[in-house]
């Protein structure tokens, strides 16, 4: 490892470490939340894991060292305000909570399009919205990451799942425009756009071999992501590493995106 000249040595602190930083995730029970709320502690975070599952959300909290929990449905705009209202000091938000519900779009029931809108958009939206106040009060750099999809960039193809897809492009478009308004603030907006990753959000998927090697087959790595392998690019967002990042998308995707 180079250390510039003008660093002093024995202060230096790794750019990835986030020692007392409050960090919320939502969706943090399960899957990519787990994972990186998991990651970001290990890294020194205080990490609250929110999820609408509370029983989920408390055995999450019990696997992670400096971890609580927290019952929150993030389409509750009250629900949300009083979550960030009892962590004034959050300095780190990863908006993970997600959901789908695939049907062609000619047969898409409007309730089920109006949930996905309301977890994957509007959620997204509350909480981002949250946090941004909770820092600005208190005049506190701050890092919001926001989990897309490669789905939100593309058009799919694999099969139907318009209100999936459309929300995600919601939520690129939203990660740029806070990027913008906060920026002042020094507040960074980016957001991890994952490939299809091994999560039991996607078990439907998994249990059908032909459509999980033809979704190999179109990945010029041939392969499905891990949690983890998402989670690590929440940590460089997340962190000091990427303090000249904002607006950014980055996709973790195998290499899916760039055929």
């Amino acid at each position: 490892m180079t250390v510039s000249a003008d660093r002093d040595v024995t202060h230096w602190q790794h750019p990835m470490r986030l020692d007392g930083i409050c960090a919320i995730v939502t969706g943090g029970a399960s899957g990519i939340g787990l994972a990186s709320a998991k990651l970001l502690a290990a890294c020194g975070a205080k990490v609250v894991i929110a999820d609408r599952q509370r029983a989920l959300a408390t055995e999450a909290a019990n696997q992670i060292r400096n971890a609580t929990s927290a019952q929150v449905d993030v389409t509750s705009s009250d629900q949300v305000e009083a979550l960030f209202a009892e962590h004034p000091d959050v300095g780190i938000l990863v908006n993970s909570a997600g959901i789908a519900k695939r049907h062609a779009a000619v047969d898409h029931p409007l309730d089920d399009w109006e949930q996905v809108a309301a977890v994957n958009m509007t959620g997204t939206f509350l909480c981002a919205r949250a946090a941004a106040r909770q820092m600005i009060a208190a005049d506190r750099n701050g890092s919001i990451v926001n989990i897309a999809s490669i789905m939100g960039l593309s058009g799919g193809g694999i099969y139907p799942n318009v209100s999936y897809q459309t929300t995600k492009g919601a939520v690129v478009n939203m990660t740029r425009a806070l990027a913008i308004e906060w920026a002042a603030h020094r507040i960074r907006v980016n957001a991890v756009a994952p490939t299809y990753v091994r999560t039991p959000f996607i078990a439907p998927l998994l249990a059908q071999p032909e459509l999980v090697a033809r979704i190999e087959a179109m990945t010029p790595l041939g392969d499905f992501a891990t949690p983890d392998d998402i989670a690590n690019a929440v940590l460089y967002l997340a962190s000091g590493a990427s303090r000249m990042v904002t607006g950014h998308i980055l996709p973790v995707d195998g290499g899916f995106l760039a055929q």
